[in-house]
């Protein structure tokens, strides 16, 4: 079996607005927010989507039901937690720049960005983990073993060739383009909020065919 999910990362939140890390804490859509994931609800409006599923985040929720209510078909969202972000334990709600240069100097990187490009992305969640002093925060093999029953839901929801809309969040995207890229992928930043990625899922292989694309005019 084989389906096209469309990942959508939700609207700018009040933690992104004030630059502080959020992963399973939660803060509402700025009014910013709510009007970039406004426009790409209209940008969607006329897909086919045969189910629509989001994060049990309320910034994801939110942005899903903007969605869904202008989209043609009238898709009633699921809630799956398997699709939250990770989970940056003891740096919830911490500083972004603060949290990574915190995570990152044992390792010689200053920024999230310095400690991927040097490690991968599986070792800068074990570092988030490893700096956690109380360790709370998810390992690679935690997030991936979560996200891959989020799947599993998503293989019993689809059916062959249909459109499935999935709202998410930032780095879950990210990881996605990075673990599972087709040739001349770029994946050069984290997605912008309600930006589209576009995945292809064929018999439980995954491969992304388009990131970070804009919804917005």
């Amino acid at each position: 079996m084989a389906y096209q999910i469309y990942f959508v990362r939700h609207g700018k939140t009040w933690y992104n607005e004030y630059e502080k890390m959020q992963g399973w804490s939660d803060t509402p859509l700025t009014d910013d927010g709510v009007e970039v994931a406004q426009k790409a609800a209209e940008a969607l409006r006329n897909v086919n989507f045969a189910a629509a599923v989001t994060s049990d985040m309320k910034r994801a929720v939110d942005t899903t039901r903007i969605i869904t209510r202008r989209n043609k078909n009238n898709l009633v969202p699921q809630e799956l937690s398997e699709f939250r972000e990770q989970f940056y334990g003891y740096f919830e709600g911490r500083s972004i720049d603060e949290s990574w240069f915190a995570i990152g100097k044992p390792h010689n990187a200053r920024t999230f960005s310095d400690i991927v490009q040097k490690y991968g992305f599986d070792a800068t969640m074990d570092f988030v983990k490893e700096a956690d002093p109380l360790h709370d925060a998810e390992s690679a093999d935690e997030y991936w073993s979560r996200i891959e029953r989020g799947f599993k839901k998503l293989d019993r929801i689809a059916h062959d060739g249909d459109k499935i809309l999935v709202v998410t969040h930032s780095i879950t995207i990210l990881g996605f383009a990075i673990r599972y890229p087709t040739p001349g992928l770029k994946v050069d930043d984290i997605p912008a909020n309600a930006s589209l990625t576009i995945m292809e899922r064929d018999n439980g292989v995954n491969k992304v065919t388009k990131y970070n694309q804009s919804l917005i005019d």
